[in-house]
């Protein structure tokens, strides 16, 4: 490990993926030590246009004796390499390489024994595809879903027949740049410099994100069909999503009391696909990211991810470990300061 661009006491290391059409590929796992440490262990993956920098997630739970990672997927934030086209990929499975190597350093390398996979939006549904397909290796004992991705976010008109006729393309062009994109509305809702309260590298996480392309269309699609045709995740899953979606494309301060994404129904109506066992919570004013929620919904978000835990992976008492002082440090303002400081 070596030091991360988030400070102490997070840490990174990086896993060479081997080459690709674009070149060399890597990932990039992230870890923040629990003080008084258990043996269980959250991977926490990202979604779409993100990386990890949602410091308080690892803070709830390594004050609960779980050390926490966090896996910047290839093309994407710390993994981002200058000759790569961002957050681009042929097919969802492209991800399982390393989810694969990130367990087993997780499980091997540092010797944990219960592991919660933690999946944000696009992360949520690369990880229920994974856990399906591993289902037989038993690599975790736990499914945490943040608001996934599990259908587009459009009319049944472009979600079935337009996007099948894009898949196509998607085929034979798959760098194809479409006329979609994400809006700055959620990212308004976020960033501290517009209308949120976060900081975060705008260059990994733009507010318009970043152009989408054919082949990533396909591999989505791809993806959400098998998904909703039913898939055997043997493991305890928790789905959390917002109550209601905001649908404008111009800034309403309802973009702050909704998901601004995806539609929440969609999440709720593909829920039971996932498994045998899965279990719904929906959060009154969550965000899209709902650990970015307000501060009185993610202290919810967070209650009901711990008490389903401790019920459903005995994971013990949640109560957090006695507060330590602060330590001082100053922020790390970008990757510039970063790197001129490693």
């Amino acid at each position: 490990m070596e030091p991360d661009v988030l400070g102490p006491p997070y840490e990174r290391q990086t896993i060479d993926l081997g080459v690709d059409d674009e070149g060399p590929v890597v990932a990039t796992l992230v870890r923040r030590r629990a003080e008084r440490p258990t043996r269980r262990a959250v991977l926490y993956v990202h979604g779409f246009v993100d990386y990890f920098f949602q410091t308080h997630v690892a803070d709830f739970f390594a004050a609960r004796g779980w050390d926490f990672y966090a896996l910047d997927l290839r093309k994407y934030g710390r993994s981002l390499r200058p000759h790569q086209t961002p957050n681009f990929c042929r097919d969802l499975s492209d991800y399982f390489p390393e989810l694969d190597a990130a367990v087993e350093i997780i499980r091997t390398d540092e010797g944990q024994d219960t592991l919660l996979a933690m999946g944000h939006s696009t992360g949520g549904l690369i990880t229920s595809l994974w856990a399906h397909a591993r289902r037989e290796a038993g690599l975790v004992d736990g499914l945490f879903l943040n608001s996934p991705f599990f259908d587009l976010n459009a009319p049944w008109l472009v979600r079935r027949p337009l996007a099948a006729a894009v898949a196509r393309l998607g085929r034979r062009a798959p760098h194809r740049v479409l006329p979609l994109g994400l809006g700055t509305v959620y990212g308004e809702s976020l960033h501290a410099d517009h209308r949120g309260e976060w900081r975060y590298d705008l260059a990994w996480k733009p507010l318009a994100g970043f152009p989408v392309r054919a082949g990533w269309l396909n591999a989505i699609r791809t993806g959400q069909r098998q998904l909703r045709a039913g898939l055997d995740i043997p493991v305890p899953v928790l789905l959390a999503c917002s109550t209601r979606s905001y649908r404008g494309i111009k800034w309403h301060e309802s973009a702050t009391l909704a998901d601004a994404v995806l539609d929440v129904e969609h999440m709720v109506r593909w829920a039971p696909r996932l498994g045998r066992h899965v279990t719904l919570a929906r959060f009154d004013g969550g965000l899209h990211d709902l650990t970015l929620s307000s501060p009185a919904v993610r202290e919810r978000v967070f209650t009901e991810a711990g008490r389903w835990a401790e019920a459903f992976l005995g994971a013990g008492p949640t109560d957090p470990a006695p507060a330590s002082p602060p330590v001082a440090r100053e922020p790390v303002e970008d990757r510039a300061d970063a790197a001129a400081e490693g």
